[in-house]
């Protein structure tokens, strides 16, 4: 996957937005203001931070060797993944909507109804 593709799979989910708070090389997307993705696209190798259920991002660190515990963020809740290829590109489109999903979950019912999330909703 690259980068072009993952900035369009965040962007691409509704009511997304892109900041640039730490510098202008690492993209912030943002759903209602909170951060479901970190990603600095120039980065060699590609790497994004994404959020996971706890349980999860310990079954995914243990089956592929390019996902580890998010670099500077909470190391229980997020994930930084290294696409490099060895990680499925179905695995981490996945993993993007999964992010997205589980900060949706967090918001208020008016806010999810905004993003029109409970048709949207992933079991």
């Amino acid at each position: 996957m690259k980068a072009a593709e993952l900035h369009r799979i965040c962007l691409g989910l509704p009511g997304v937005r892109e900041e640039f708070p730490f510098d202008e090389g690492s993209s912030v997307f943002k759903v209602a203001g909170k951060m479901f993705a970190l990603c600095p696209l120039k980065s060699r190798p590609l790497r994004i931070n994404l959020k996971c259920d706890p349980d999860l991002a310990v079954q995914l660190r243990l089956e592929y060797p390019a996902i580890t515990a998010g670099y500077h963020m909470n190391k229980r809740h997020w994930n930084t993944v290294v696409v490099d290829g060895s990680v499925p590109d179905r695995l981490v489109r996945e993993m993007v909507e999964d992010s997205y999903d589980l900060v949706v979950a967090g918001l208020p019912k008016r806010e999810q109804e905004k993003l029109n999330w409970i048709a949207l909703a992933r079991e």
